[in-house]
This record gives structure tokens, C-alpha cells and sequence, in this order.
């Protein structure tokens, strides 16, 4: 049942419009909040992780070949003396 009273219908009124408010000052707040993280972070070189590991196999990769050429050119050097 509902009140007649104008005085309870006004407070819910303005309880449901402070309610709303508050919902959208918390998604602008978001939205502002995310904006400044992408212009903090955007400015940033920070590489993928699929970037990442494709580097570190890389490097692996030219480690492995370096110190096969170390023990080659250790062999060649042995081989001369």
C-alpha cells in the first residue's frame, strides 16, 4: 500500500535521485580513473608476453650457438698448438 503522504513521497523522490547520482558519479569516476591509467601506462614501452617469450627463445637460441662457437674455436686453437 502506498502513503499519500506528500511529504514520504517527496523523500523517496529525492532518495531515487541521490541513488542515481551516485551511480553515475562512480562510472565517471571508473571511466576518469581508467582513462589516466591508459595515458600513464600507454607511454610506456611494455611488450606481450608472446613478445616476451619469443625474445627470451631467441636469446636462448644465440646463447647456445656462442658457446658452440666458443668450444669450435677452442678445438681450432688446441688443434694449432
Amino acid at each position: 500500500m502506498q502513503s499519500q503522504n506528500p511529504l514520504i513521497a517527496d523523500f523517496v523522490k529525492l532518495a531515487n535521485s541521490a541513488a542515481g547520482t551516485l551511480a553515475g558519479m562512480s562510472r565517471e569516476a571508473r571511466d576518469a580513473a581508467r582513462e589516466r591509467a591508459r595515458e600513464t601506462f600507454g607511454g610506456m614501452d611494455f611488450v606481450s608476453r608472446e613478445e616476451f617469450d619469443a625474445v627470451k627463445t631467441m636469446a636462448g637460441r644465440a646463447r647456445e650457438e656462442a658457446e658452440d662457437l666458443k668450444a669450435r674455436v677452442e678445438a681450432l686453437e688446441a688443434k694449432i698448438k
